[in-house]
């Protein structure tokens, strides 16, 4: 199937040049992660991390990383050889200083203030892997497609961990019926009342497309080799993908 067009590929109609709601919640977002997902993500993000360790890689690229906790977790789960070098970037300052707190000056990350549409300080055909986890609903999903294509060397890996559909379409709705409910609430407590920080979110799990047309879409981007993996009952679902060779 074609990629879809920018006018519908951001599930959550989210801008940065508008709205620098991640600086706002940097601080906060950690405990927010914990809050709506009552601390499964951490479950989810180590999956990504061992996934990623079970690949043969020298240059990672993680996008969007927020408060780095995929790379953290990829650092402490293996041993990184001396060619290992991993780039950690987002858009937001904030979020990405946090990031680099917690790495505690680890010499295998880079990290760069970058937006994961385009990243023209990345060369093309540069890294062996390239990451993204919860990053995909507030982004247009065709650039982020076509961006991760450039820069990863052919044969490259793409994972991308993501909101999902749980399979049983009525359990389905009662979880968006849920997070409906619970997300504003929570959101609203924890960042103080600020709305956006939580509307795009919501937004962004509602719109989002089943796994399965997520796959589609990778395909459509020319991507090779693309499978996926439910969480959680398919509340997220871990996108594997390779550039072709």
């Amino acid at each position: 199937m074609p990629a879809p067009t920018p006018s519908t590929s951001n599930a959550a109609h989210f801008r940065t040049e508008t709205d620098d709601v991640f600086g706002r919640i940097a601080s906060r977002y950690d405990l927010l992660s914990d809050l709506f997902s009552f601390g499964i993500h951490r479950l989810w993000k180590r999956r990504v991390a061992a996934l990623i360790g079970s690949e043969p890689w020298s240059d990672l690229l993680d996008a969007a990383a927020g408060t780095g906790d995929v790379v953290l977790r990829v650092i402490r789960g293996q041993q990184l050889r001396p060619h290992q070098q991993i780039v950690v970037s987002d858009i937001s300052p904030q979020m990405l200083a946090i990031a680099q707190r917690r790495a505690a000056r680890s010499k295998a990350l880079d990290f760069r203030t970058l937006d994961a549409h385009s990243m023209p300080a990345i060369a093309g055909a540069s890294v062996d892997m390239y990451s993204i986890s919860l990053g995909l609903k507030i982004c247009d999903r065709t650039r982020i497609y076509a961006e991760a294509m450039r820069v990863l060397r052919p044969g490259g890996r793409f994972v991308a961990l993501e909101a999902s559909n749980i399979r049983w379409s009525w359990l389905h709705r009662v979880y968006l019926a849920y997070m409906a409910v619970c997300m504003p609430v929570i959101g609203w407590i924890a960042t103080g009342g600020d709305a956006s920080a939580y509307r795009y979110l919501l937004r962004g799990i509602e719109d989002f497309p089943t796994a399965e047309a997520l796959a589609a879409e990778l395909t459509g981007a020319g991507f090779e080799e693309v499978s996926f993996e439910r969480l959680s009952l398919g509340i997220v679902a871990v996108h594997l993908a390779r550039k072709p060779r």
